[in-house]
């Protein structure tokens, strides 16, 4: 009986190990299907093509009008500018303008008084006509030879002085009446009526408006390319928006000391008035032009520590560009070498650029991308 038990024993636990066998065997065979799926799937994801391509904001490459041009402040002159004396000596008797009028070369301006002049003038035309008379009294007498050659040098000589004191008389009394030699506006008065004045004394102010100049400063490191004729743009604060346009007439040869700049003056149209006398200016100087160039949108040129690149889309990706740049503006940056005309070029994004790395280009709007038609010097 006590073997039988023990037989029985055994075999029971002879198939519980059987159980535990096959269940090993098939927790086994289902781990391998398992990995061998995911294998599957791996080498499905590299037979997708890996990173998808990046989208980046692109532009192109134009070639376009470029202008090198000079910054620099000045101020608004006048052509033509005085302040008007009298070369008589009096009393203002007759002002005859007003501030601010606009008037005629020649018009009389301020009267001084000339009675005592005129005074003058009538004795002095007294002892010309005596003279005179003298004169043609020996004339007769010369010709009859009744008298001699020098009682009619004499007589002759009395004429001519009595005429030239009369003239001088009449030239001081025109003189009092001080005109306007050039047509202008004038400004502000310095006298009144019953003001005695003297050859010192100012009397007024009076400015041509049209055509007005602009003197600029530019430093001397540009003296070879200032030429006259060049074209200047400038604007005033009184006209926010407006661009001016001027035209160069004048390069002062000489360097100031102060400051080491150049004096440029410019001539421009005023029909309106807009610009008047001592404005202050901020003046662009076009120094030179260039068709043809390459130009770029200023955000795709990327700054670094040794050089400036730009980064390219060449076959959908990226290719990195070590770029020569020339003139530059607002928005715009002329490149002299590494881009071509027509190429696409990444303007946003260009911190996550990589050479060859794929990209999706999107083109930006055109008129983000436009290129101006002038280019500055710092």
């Amino acid at each position: 009986m006590t073997t039988m038990i023990e037989t029985v024993g055994r075999t029971d636990r002879t198939r519980r190990t059987g159980r535990t066998t096959a269940l090993l065997a098939l927790l086994f065979l289902t781990a391998c299907g398992g990995g061998a799926e995911a294998a599957a799937g791996g080498d499905a994801a590299a037979a997708g093509g890996g990173m998808p391509p990046m989208p980046v904001d692109v532009d192109t490459a134009r070639r376009g009008l470029v202008i090198d041009a000079v910054r620099a402040n000045g101020k608004v002159e006048a052509v033509q500018s005085i302040e008007l004396r009298p070369d008589a000596t009096g009393r203002v008797t007759e002002l005859l303008f007003r501030e601010g009028q606009y008037v005629a070369a020649g018009t009389a301006l301020v009267k001084v008084d000339d009675a005592m002049l005129r005074a003058q003038a009538a004795k002095a035309e007294a002892d010309r006509d005596l003279a005179k008379q003298k004169f043609d009294r020996q004339t007769r007498l010369r010709t009859d030879a009744a008298s001699p050659p020098a009682d009619y040098d004499e007589a002759a000589a009395g004429a001519r002085s009595a005429e030239a004191t009369l003239s001088a008389l009449q030239l001081q009394i025109e003189r009092t009446t001080v005109r306007a030699p050039f047509a202008g506006v004038v400004g502000q008065r310095f006298v009144s009526l019953g003001d005695y004045v003297t050859s010192a004394s100012r009397l007024l102010t009076l400015q041509t408006t049209d055509p007005q100049r602009i003197a600029i400063d530019i430093p001397e490191r540009y003296a070879t390319e200032l030429k006259p004729g060049q074209t200047v743009d400038f604007t005033v604060a009184s006209q926010p928006g407006k661009t001016f346009k001027a035209t160069v007439e004048f390069v002062d040869p000489v360097v100031r000391e102060e400051g080491r700049t150049i004096l440029v003056k410019a001539r421009a149209a005023n029909p309106n008035g807009a610009l008047k006398a001592g404005m202050f200016v901020e003046a662009r100087l076009a120094t030179a032009t260039r068709a043809g160039a390459v130009v770029v949108p200023e955000d795709a040129i990327q700054p670094l520590r040794t050089a400036n690149v730009v980064w390219a889309v060449v076959d959908g990706k990226a290719a990195r560009r070590t770029v020569t740049l020339g003139s530059r503006t607002a928005g715009v940056v002329e490149v002299l070498t590494g881009v071509s005309a027509g190429e696409q070029v990444v303007v946003g994004g260009l911190e996550r650029m990589n050479e060859g790395m794929p990209v999706a280009p999107r083109q930006r709007g055109a008129a983000a991308a436009k290129p101006a038609d002038a280019a500055a010097k710092p």
